[in-house]
């Protein structure tokens, strides 16, 4: 079996996978006593619209960002009845601009259409340190923000700091992935890594503290399927952009 055909099956099984898990988990708490309808089913909805997109990013085909755009669509829904106001804005006045600039990105770098894929490149050392400094000052700066608006709108004692942590974590990891990402720079993998594992204690977190917001555990599911596939693109990604290697020497 070749790489491509091996690419091929991994993100066929996952998509299988994945609605799969949806179906069932939407299914169940569609039964539950008071279940909110509408919003289990966006919420299940932008899970596979999101899990498509981020399958098709791996692969480097630029209909990842339309698939992307319908699941941050969702997520706008979904955030906002949870009060999950870093994530929200972050969706609506970051990632929905940013994928629009990605198409017109990768149309550059050669993607076009479902089988061409994009030329990928790597960051050199310089760079390197530019997005690691930029990435810790960021977290710390909106970490420290997040936090504020808590004190303010909630009881201290009421404060989920972990919650917080991991909203300010994957909305700081998404900013720089989402740039690293519309330019086609394969260490955009090590951050949607950490923005996987930040969504997991996020959303975990969520569905201990609202046991009313019974959907929550569809976007739980929705970043478990997220970290295997960031993993398989940091591999996929680590081929595609070899050629970029001599020019940051």
């Amino acid at each position: 079996m070749t790489e491509k055909q091996f690419n091929k099956w991994f993100s066929a099984i996952l998509m299988t996978l994945m609605v799969i898990a949806i179906a069932i988990t939407t299914g169940f708490k569609l039964q539950e006593p008071g279940a909110r309808t509408a919003l289990i089913i966006i919420a299940a909805l932008g899970s596979v619209m999101g899990v498509a997109s981020s399958v098709l990013s791996a692969n480097g085909i630029i209909w990842t960002f339309i698939f992307g755009i319908l699941d941050i669509a969702c997520c706008l829904i979904v955030d906002a009845d949870n009060g999950i106001w870093g994530d929200f804005s972050m969706h609506l006045f970051y990632l929905l601009p940013m994928n629009i600039i990605g198409i017109f990105q990768w149309r550059k770098r050669g993607a076009v259409g479902a089988k061409t894929e994009v030329k990928a490149r790597r960051l050199n050392k310089k760079q390197r340190w530019l997005v690691f400094g930029a990435t810790v000052a960021g977290l710390a700066a909106i970490y420290g923000i997040l936090l504020a608006i808590k004190f303010w709108t909630v009881e201290p004692d009421q404060i989920n700091r972990t919650q917080v942590f991991a909203d300010a974590a994957r909305t700081t990891f998404n900013i720089g992935g989402q740039i690293l990402m519309a330019f086609a720079f394969y260490e955009q993998w090590y951050l949607w890594i950490l923005v996987n594992i930040a969504s997991i204690l996020l959303w975990g977190s969520t569905m201990v503290s609202s046991a009313a917001s019974s959907y929550t555990v569809v976007m739980f599911i929705k970043y478990c399927f997220y970290l295997v596939n960031s993993f398989n693109g940091l591999r996929i990604w680590y081929n595609l952009s070899k050629d970029s290697v001599a020019d940051n020497k």
